[in-house]
């Protein structure tokens, strides 16, 4: 990951710089999230939720109408994903892979 950390409003996060990623022929990488036992890229939301629901995560109603959020009653931990998909980055698939581990691992597209 290659990025820049910014603090605001109290929150520290990553925020990509997307020139660092570049192949040998300038293009940009694309990162994804892939399901490991089924080789599934995530694509939608949807799908997501699925294979969170059944890995034990629930949907979290915390207020924010900005955050798609799920938690676990076996654990203190919090998955919070931005509401709009097209925002879904590198940084929450990294968040969602520690969470998760040998489930899911981002791999370059």
């Amino acid at each position: 990951m290659s990025g820049v950390w910014v603090f605001k409003n109290g929150v520290i996060r990553l925020v990509e710089n997307p020139g660092a990623e570049t192949s040998s022929h300038g293009s940009s990488r694309r990162k994804v999230l892939v399901h490991l036992p089924t080789g599934q890229v995530i694509t939608s939301y949807s799908s997501l939720e699925q294979i969170l629901t059944d890995l034990g995560w629930e949907r979290y109603y915390g207020g924010d109408p900005d955050l798609f959020q799920f938690h676990k009653h076996s654990s203190i931990d919090l998955i919070s994903l931005p509401r709009d998909f097209s925002k879904f980055n590198s940084v929450y698939m990294y968040d969602i892979v520690i969470k998760n581990p040998n489930i899911f691992h981002v791999r370059d597209m």
